[in-house]
C-alpha cells in the first residue's frame, strides 16, 4: 500500500506522534528535524501535522504553563505535562472545543502507560484550565528565549528590540522562494499566490506540497529565507568569475551565484548535504563543482576571486522556523563554534588574492558570532579590509546597517510582512 492508498487518521496517531516529538527535544535533546524520520509509519498528512502540533506547542510552552500552573499543586512528569500542553494548546491556539480538548487529552494520558495513572487528573486540571478564559494564556506572552541567549541580546540591542524578536519567533515564519534570473517573477508570483519582496525574494505562505507548485518542476526557483538570499549577494557582480562557497550545503548560495553567472565550487563537509546540493543543481539546471571535504584540510587549486563562508553556528536567528533549537542548543555550545569560525576565517582569508573578497555570515542572533569575529579577524589580518554594504541597495530597511558597514538583520525587522531569519553579513577585502 503506497502513500497515496492511506488515509490520515482522524484519531489520536498524529497527536501521539506529536507527543514523541516534544518528548525527544525536551527530554532528548534532539532537534526536531532528526525526530521526524522516526514517524515514517504515518502518512504524510499525518506526518505533517504531527509536526505542526510539536511546532506550535513548542512556541506556546509558556503561554499552556502559565494556564496550567495554578491548576498543579506540583509539575507532574514531563510526558504526561506535553500531554496537558498539548491539550491547552490545541483549545487556545486552535481553537478546539472544550469538551474535545479535555476528552483528547485525557485519552492522551491513558494511552500511554506511563502516564496512564493520570487520567483522573488530566481530566480535572485540564476542565478547570480551558474553563478559566483565555486570560492567562494572554498574559503570559510570547515565549522567552533562555538566559544565555536573552541577555546578550538585550544587552547588544535593548529589551524592546528583544520583546520583539520573541514575538516574530512566535508569529512563525512564512515560505520565501528565491527566483532564477530568467524567471517572470510577476506571473510566477500571481500563479504561486505569493509576494514579492523589497529584497526580490517571493513569499507566500507555508503549507501544501512544495513538488507541485507552480515552476518547481521546471526549476524556475528554489526555497530559501529571504534573508538568507543576502549574503550571496553582497560579493557584487560574480559573472565569469572563479568563486568558492564554503559551508555550502543545502545549496541555495551556490545556486544563487551559479545563476549569476559565476563559476562555483561548493564545498561541504557532510556527503548526503551534498548531495542534497547537487540534486537542487540539477532541478535547477544549474552548474557547479561540489566538493565534499573539511574546510580546515582542504584548500584551492588557485585563489579564487570570491568567497562566501557561511560558517557552522548556532543557527539562533531561525528560532521562528526551529523553535526546538533554544531547547537543545546550550550555552557551552557557543565556544566551540565560535573557535571553528574564527579558524574557518584565517583559512578563507589566506586563499585571497589581493582584490579579492570574502563574505563571512552566520544565521546567529548573537554577536560573539558576528560582529565579534570580524573585528577580531580584522585585528589578526592587517591586510584584509572591511567593504560597506549598503541596506537599502540590497532592498533592506536603514536598521540592518551595523558596525564597520556589515549587515544585522533580525527576526522582527519586517515584522508586518512575516519578519525574517536573524542573519549577520560582513564583505573583507584583500588589501
Amino acid at each position: 500500500m503506497t502513500d497515496k492508498d492511506r488515509k490520515p487518521s482522524t484519531g489520536l496517531a498524529p497527536r501521539r506522534a506529536a507527543l514523541r516529538l516534544l518528548q525527544a527535544v525536551l527530554a532528548e535533546g534532539q532537534m526536531l528535524s532528526d525526530a521526524m524520520p522516526g514517524l515514517d509509519a504515518l502518512v504524510p498528512a499525518d506526518r505533517a501535522r504531527a509536526q505542526r502540533l510539536a511546532l506550535t506547542v513548542l512556541r506556546n510552552l509558556g503561554r499552556a504553563d502559565a494556564v496550567l500552573s495554578p491548576h498543579l499543586a506540583k509539575p507532574p512528569p514531563l510526558k504526561a505535562r506535553n500531554v496537558l500542553r498539548l491539550a491547552v494548546v490545541e483549545h487556545f491556539h486552535d481553537h478546539v472545543p472544550v469538551h474535545a480538548a479535555v476528552d483528547t487529552g485525557v485519552r492522551l494520558m491513558r494511552a500511554d502507560r506511563k502516564t496512564g495513572r493520570l487520567a483522573k487528573l488530566a481530566n480535572a486540571v485540564l476542565r478547570r484550565a480551558v474553563e478559566t478564559g483565555a486570560g492567562p494564556w494572554a498574559e503570559a506572552g510570547p515565549e522567552r528565549l533562555p538566559g544565555w541567549l536573552r541577555k546578550p541580546l538585550v544587552t547588544a540591542w535593548g529589551k524592546p528590540a528583544v520583546l520583539s524578536i520573541e514575538a516574530a519567533h512566535e508569529a512563525g515564519a512564512p515560505l520565501d522562494l528565491t527566483l532564477k534570473p530568467a524567471a517572470e517573477t510577476d506571473a510566477l508570483a500571481k500563479a504561486l499566490g505569493a509576494a514579492r519582496l523589497a529584497t526580490g525574494s517571493l513569499r507566500r505562505a507555508a503549507g501544501g506540497q512544495v513538488s507541485e507548485w507552480p515552476g518547481y518542476a521546471e526549476g524556475r526557483w528554489w526555497i530559501q529565507d529571504a534573508a538568507a538570499a543576502i549574503p550571496a549577494r553582497c560579493l557584487g557582480a560574480v559573472a565569469g568569475q572563479a568563486v568558492l562557497d564554503l559551508c555550502a550545503a543545502p545549496g541555495g548560495k551556490t545556486m544563487q551565484l551559479a545563476a549569476a553567472g559565476a563559476r562555483v565550487t561548493a564545498l561541504d563537509i557532510s556527503g548526503p548535504r551534498m548531495e542534497r546540493v547537487a540534486e537542487n543543481l540539477a532541478r535547477t539546471g544549474l552548474a557547479a563543482e561540489t566538493v565534499v571535504a573539511d574546510a580546515l584540510d582542504w584548500a584551492p587549486a588557485d585563489a579564487p576571486d570570491a568567497i562566501l563562508l557561511d560558517a557552522p553556528c548556532t543557527a539562533t536567528g531561525t528560532i521562528r522556523r526551529h523553535p526546538d533549537l533554544p531547547h537543545v542548543r546550550k550555552p557551552r555550545d557557543i565556544a566551540a563554534l565560535t573557535d571553528l569560525q574564527a579558524r574557518l576565517l584565517d583559512r578563507a582569508a589566506g586563499w585571497l588574492a589581493p582584490g579579492g573578497r570574502l563574505v563571512y555570515c552566520t544565521c546567529s542572533l548573537l554577536p560573539a558570532e558576528g560582529e565579534d569575529q570580524i573585528a577580531a579577524a580584522l585585528a589578526r589580518h592587517p591586510a584584509l579590509e572591511q567593504r560597506p554594504l549598503d541596506p537599502s541597495a540590497l532592498g533592506l530597511p536603514a536598521e540592518a546597517a551595523a558596525p564597520g558597514g556589515a549587515l544585522r538583520l533580525r527576526p522582527d525587522f519586517w515584522a508586518e510582512q512575516g519578519g525574517m531569519d536573524g542573519f549577520y553579513i560582513a564583505c573583507l577585502v584583500q588589501g
